[in-house]
C-alpha cells in the first residue's frame, strides 16, 4: 500500500476544516467529516489515477485533485464540500499538498511541491 504524507498546509487545512465542523455540526459531525477526509486519502493513495482524480498540471507538473464527495457513501455526509490536492511524491509515498474548499481557487493556494518559496497570491 502507498504511504501518505500530509504537508504542513495541509496539516493546517484539515486542522481548520475540523474545527468547523464541529463548531458547526458537534463531535458527531466533526467525526463524521474527519472519517470522510481520511476515506478520501486512502482512496487516493490506493488509486492516485483513478478515474474520479483530475489532473492538475496547471498548478504544477505532477499534481493531482479528488473531491471528496466521490468518498462519501456510508460516511453520512450529504454534501462534502472539500477537494483533495496531492501528488505522488515517489512510488511508494502519495503527498497531500492542501485540502481546500470547492470554492476556493487552488492557483492561490497550491504551490509547486518542493518549492521553499511562497507562491506569489494575486488580487
Amino acid at each position: 500500500m502507498t504511504r501518505l504524507r500530509i504537508s504542513r498546509a495541509a496539516q493546517a487545512d484539515l486542522t481548520s476544516i475540523l474545527k468547523t465542523s464541529f463548531e458547526h455540526w458537534g463531535e458527531a459531525g466533526r467525526a463524521r467529516y474527519a472519517a470522510l477526509l481520511t476515506a478520501a486519502m486512502q482512496r487516493t493513495a490506493a488509486d492516485p489515477d483513478g478515474p474520479t482524480t483530475k489532473e492538475r498540471t496547471d498548478l504544477a507538473p505532477g499534481v493531482r485533485s479528488f473531491h471528496i464527495r466521490h468518498a462519501r457513501r456510508g460516511h453520512g455526509v450529504a454534501a462534502p464540500v472539500h477537494v483533495l490536492y496531492y501528488r505522488v511524491a515517489d512510488a511508494s509515498t502519495l503527498e497531500i499538498i492542501r485540502v481546500l474548499h470547492e470554492r476556493m481557487d487552488p492557483n492561490r493556494h497550491v504551490d509547486e511541491p518542493g518549492s521553499t518559496a511562497p507562491k506569489r497570491r494575486r488580487r
